[in-house]
């Protein structure tokens, strides 16, 4: 099992230091923590998909909170969902 964690800020004016603290401070390393800068109204997310292909069946992804995967209700529920019951990982809210 490992634990990722994924951080996302709106732009690429917002600073994620917040975030990625919370990250460190729940053990992720940084090399399992996948950031990006960019709206919350499109998957369309190079680390995001980065961050897919390394999740495995056991492994556990850290958001800060929902709102971070995102800003529509259906995407974030089909992310979910492909998390959970297809890669078969865990997520958790830090």
């Amino acid at each position: 099992m490992e634990k990722y964690g994924y951080v996302r800020v709106s732009s690429k004016e917002q600073n994620p230091a917040r975030q990625i603290q919370a990250m460190e401070e729940a053990g992720i390393k940084s090399g399992n923590m996948f950031v990006d800068k960019i709206s919350g109204k499109t998957f369309q997310r190079p680390a995001y998909y980065e961050l897919l292909g390394k999740l495995k069946e056991g492994d556990v992804l850290i958001i800060k909170s929902i709102d971070r995967l995102g800003r529509n209700y259906q995407e974030i529920l089909e992310q979910w969902r492909k998390i959970v019951k297809e890669i078969k990982a865990n997520i958790n809210e830090n």
